[in-house]
């Protein structure tokens, strides 16, 4: 008989209830015992909307007291880190939201509390999980398309002044980055989930126009181990938003057009020869049962490693991939060198700050 792990929720802002159709979605496999906030009025109002039993002001007691499964972290950034090991060290595994931390200094201690608890924490990047992902990684990974040439990856968001007014927001200390790390980050480790291992990046990041401590867009050019080059915008400046990933490929462009999640009727294909791809096209259209791009489709996946005590996809190494790639845009956008994979390195102020300690060039308005 399946367990029931018992998950708790710190953090009840608007992604906790991304986390609690999570739950739903896994039909029992996971029953949402307790939620945390520092705002006991709004922790309350959440347990109530939600019908939680458990309602805590302190993460700590909450962990001692529900003895978890599962901690489902959905607090402020700055905070990750630490939650994230102390849930490790009471006995839980983790689902954190982005961005996992603030650091690859940050990274290794999460590594190796995960070595001494026998826990995992993974990191919330749901643009993996969907079922139209799998079938185009696969299709990709078999060579359908031919090899990979070209790719662009887009995350062009708005964000006002009101968005940036939250006290956390837009500051270093606490937000732990622009939309290089709140936004794009979603977009780009879907690009490297699809293309694999990135080995340079040259990039550059700056505040245009909100008055925020972090940078509002950031711009890079990427070399990939498997010959490929990867353009990327990550912005919170464009009215008109849009999610946009196209890999090029010897015999087709593949797209992905969307905004905040996908399903399979979000992609596209474009052959190169449309008189020459019937065993393409016919291998295309064998889309799985469509599960979009969800909470519940990575913790569903989470579920299933638990029960084979296997590693999450979003921990371990492909999580540490995908915060190397973004420490080395930062590095490259505020060195003005070309970065290369393996280079950060203890020791490196890069290393223990994800900007190096330096800040983006503001430009007035």
């Amino acid at each position: 008989m399946n367990k029931t792990y018992r998950a708790v929720l710190v953090g009840t802002g608007g992604i906790g209830d991304a986390h609690v159709r999570a739950v739903a979605d896994t039909h029992g496999r996971v029953s949402l015992v307790a939620a945390c906030d520092i705002d006991a009025a709004r922790a309350k109002a959440f347990c109530d909307r939600h019908h939680i039993p458990g309602s805590h002001t302190d993460y700590a007691t909450m962990l001692k007291v529900e003895q978890p499964d599962i901690v489902l972290i959905a607090a402020p950034p700055g905070l990750h880190a630490d939650m994230s090991i102390a849930a490790m060290e009471a006995g839980a595994w983790v689902l954190c939201e982005k961005p996992l931390c603030a650091s690859l200094a940050e990274f290794d201690r999460i590594t190796a509390a995960e070595q001494k608890t026998g826990r995992r924490t993974a990191c919330v990047f749901q643009m993996r999980f969907a079922t139209s992902n799998l079938h185009v990684k696969s299709l990709l990974a078999a060579g359908k398309f031919g090899r990979p040439l070209v790719a662009v990856c887009n995350t062009l968001w708005y964000r006002d002044a009101a968005y940036y007014a939250v006290p956390w927001r837009g500051k270093w200390s606490t937000e732990l980055g622009g939309p290089t790390m709140s936004q794009g980050i979603h977009t780009m480790d879907h690009l490297l989930d699809l293309l694999g291992d990135w080995t340079e990046v040259r990039a550059m990041a700056d505040t245009l126009y909100h008055e925020i401590e972090v940078e509002d867009v950031s711009m890079a050019l990427v070399k990939f181990a498997n010959g490929s080059r990867a353009s990327i915008v990550n912005s919170t400046l464009c009215p008109r938003q849009e999610t946009y990933l196209r890999l090029d490929c010897e015999r087709a462009t593949v797209e992905l057009t969307h905004l905040y999640a996908y399903k399979g009727e979000n992609w596209k294909i474009t052959p190169a020869d449309a008189s020459n791809s019937a065993d393409m096209m016919a291998a295309w259209g064998k889309f799985p049962p469509d599960i979009g791009s969800t909470h519940g489709a990575q913790l569903n996946a989470m579920v299933a490693n638990m029960d084979a005590n296997t590693l999450p996809l979003t921990s371990g190494p492909e999580a540490r991939r995908t915060l190397e790639f973004l420490t080395a845009l930062y590095k490259s956008a505020y060195t003005g060198t070309v970065v290369a994979r393996g280079s950060i390195q203890p020791g490196d102020s890069f290393y223990t700050a994800i900007n190096g300690g330096l800040a983006p060039k503001r430009h007035k308005k």
